[in-house]
C-alpha cells in the first residue's frame, strides 16, 4: 500500500509545465548540492551522480563502472550484507541505480519524514562501503546474469548495449566498448583494483547531490551538512581522453546474433558532444523522420510500402561525441540493399529541402509535450538537476532546454543533415542472423 500511495504522489508532485526552481552551491570537500523544494506532496528524493561511467575505465579494465552501480549496494560498516533494500522498503521508499558512458547515479525517494534516512544511506555509501572479495564475487555473478539476459540472450541486445555498434564507430575514445564492460576483464579484476577504482572516483568532488521534493530548506542544508560535510575531499579527477579523427570514408561491417531471425540495417554516424545546440537539432531531425506512426520513415516504409515491419532514428547524446543511428527492421524478402538505398534519398531530401512548416509546428509541439511530461514528480526532476549540471554543465538547462528547441529553425535541421549525415561519414553495420554466417560459411 505505502507503494501504491508513493507512485501516485510521483505523479501528482509537480504542477503541470511549471518552472523548476532550485539552490545550488558547494561543500568545502567539493560536493556540488542542488535543493528543489516542492512542498506540494510529502514525498522527497535524495539522489548522488558521481562523474563516472565507463569512458573513465581503461582498455583490459572494462565494465567497472557499470560494476559499481551493484557493489555498493553490498553495504557499509554501518548497513551489513542485504540490508540496503530492505531498510528503504520498510520505510515507505524505492531505490534504483543506473550507468552510462558519462556517469553513475543512485537515488531514494521516500515519505518527505525520512530525508534524513535517504541523506544518511548515501553519505554512508560515499564515506565507507565496503568493498571486500564477498562483495566482488557475489556481483560478479549478479553481473554475468545480467549480461547474459541483456545483450547475450536478448534479441538484437549485443546491437542496443553497443557492443556490436560502438566498436566501428569509435577508433581511440573509449566510447568504443559497452557500457556493460568485459566479463572476462571483470573476472580478471583483483580486490586491489575495485578499491582503486572507488577510492579515485567516487569522492565528493566528483559528485552532485540532488534532494527534491517535499522539505524545509534550512533543515535540509543543516542535514547536508551533518552528513556530508565531513567526508574528506579526494584527489582531483583528471579527464583527458583521445580525440577522434573524422570519418570520412565510408565503413562497412558484418554482426551476427543468434537470437535473432529478422536482419536488422542500422546506418550510424558519429556526432557532436550533447552540449552543442546540433545535437537538439539532430534530436528534432530523428523526431521528423520516426517519431511515431505520423512520421516521414515510417508512414512511407512500414504503412505504404510495406518494406519494413520497424524503423527507427535517434541521436545517442553522450558527454564527447555521439551517435546517430537510422535502423529498419525488413518485411518480407525487402533486401538491407535496397533499403538502405531508398532510405539514403531520405536523408539527401532532408539535406536539400526544408521540411514543411506544418512539420516544423508538429515537431515543436511534440517536444513541448515531452518536455512537460519529463518534469512531472520529484523523482524525474531530481535526475535532470543532476544531468543538467554534470553533462550540461549548467542546472538551469532543466528550465531552458524547451527555449534551444525553439530556436532551432528549418534551415538548422537542414544543416545539421548536411553537416553529419553524408554518405562517407556513414557506418552501415548488417545485424544479421547466425544462420545466415552459417550460409555464407558452406558457400
Amino acid at each position: 500500500m505505502k507503494k501504491l500511495v508513493l507512485s501516485l504522489l510521483l505523479v501528482s508532485s509537480t504542477m503541470f509545465g511549471q518552472k523548476i526552481d532550485f539552490e545550488e552551491y558547494d561543500l568545502p570537500n567539493g560536493l556540488h548540492v542542488i535543493l528543489h523544494q516542492d512542498n506540494s506532496a510529502p514525498i522527497v528524493t535524495t539522489g548522488v551522480m558521481y562523474h563516472v561511467g565507463s569512458k573513465d575505465e581503461q582498455e583490459g579494465k572494462t565494465g567497472f563502472a557499470h560494476f559499481f552501480e551493484h557493489l555498493l549496494f553490498e553495504g557499509t560498516h554501518n548497513i551489513k550484507r542485504g540490508e540496503w533494500f530492505k531498510i528503504v522498503s520498510s520505510h515507505g521508499g524505492q531505490n534504483n541505480a543506473n550507468t552510462t558512458t558519462d556517469r553513475t547515479y543512485y537515488y531514494e525517494t521516500f515519505p518527505s519524514n525520512n530525508l534524513e534516512l535517504g541523506l544518511w544511506m548515501e553519505s554512508d555509501r560515499l564515506l565507507q562501503p565496503i568493498i571486500n572479495q564477498i562483495g566482488v564475487d557475489t556481483q560478479k555473478e549478479v553481473v554475468q546474469e545480467e549480461k547474459r539476459q541483456r545483450l547475450d540472450n536478448q534479441p538484437y541486445g549485443r546491437f542496443m548495449y553497443g557492443e556490436a555498434l560502438s566498436p566501428h564507430v569509435f577508433d581511440k575514445h573509449p566510447y568504443r566498448w559497452s557500457v556493460i564492460g568485459s566479463f572476462e576483464d571483470l573476472k580478471g579484476a583483483k580486490l586491489e583494483d575495485f578499491q582503486h577504482f572507488s577510492s579515485t572516483y567516487y569522492v565528493p568532488n566528483n559528485a552532485v547531490l540532488v534532494i527534491a521534493g517535499d522539505f524545509k530548506m534550512k533543515e535540509a542544508k543543516q542535514m547536508v551538512e551533518k552528513y556530508f560535510g565531513m567526508i574528506p575531499r579526494g584527489a582531483e579527477v583528471k579527464k583527458s581522453f583521445p580525440k577522434e579523427e573524422p570519418i570520412t570514408k565510408e565503413r562497412r561491417v558484418t554482426e551476427y546474433d543468434s537470437n535473432i531471425q529478422i536482419p536488422l540495417l542500422a546506418i550510424n554516424y558519429r556526432t557532436s558532444d550533447n552540449k552543442s545546440k546540433d545535437a537538439f537539432t539532430l534530436n528534432m531531425l530523428s523526431n521528423y523522420l520516426t517519431g511515431g506512426k505520423s512520421s516521414v520513415l515510417y508512414k512511407k516504409y512500414v504503412d505504404e510500402k510495406k518494406e519494413a515491419l520497424q524503423i527507427f532514428a535517434f541521436n545517442r547524446q553522450m558527454e564527447d561525441y555521439g551517435i546517430y543511428t537510422i535502423g529498419v527492421l525488413p518485411q518480407g524478402k525487402v533486401s538491407l540493399e535496397q533499403l538502405e538505398k531508398d532510405i539514403q534519398k531520405d536523408i539527401e531530401n532532408v539535406q536539400t529541402n526544408l521540411i514543411s512548416e506544418e512539420d516544423y509546428q508538429k515537431l515543436l509541439n511534440s517536444f513541448e509535450n515531452s518536455f512537460v511530461a519529463q518534469r512531472q514528480g520529484v523523482e524525474n526532476i531530481a535526475h535532470l538537476l543532476a544531468d543538467a549540471y554534470m553533462l550540461q554543465g549548467d542546472t538551469n538547462k532543466i528550465n531552458t532546454e524547451m527555449d534551444i528547441y525553439r530556436s532551432i529553425t528549418r534551415e538548422d535541421i537542414r544543416n545539421v543533415a548536411k553537416k553529419y549525415l553524408g554518405k562517407n561519414q556513414r557506418v552501415i553495420v548488417h545485424y544479421l542472423p547466425e544462420s545466415a554466417k552459417e550460409q555464407k560459411e558452406k558457400k
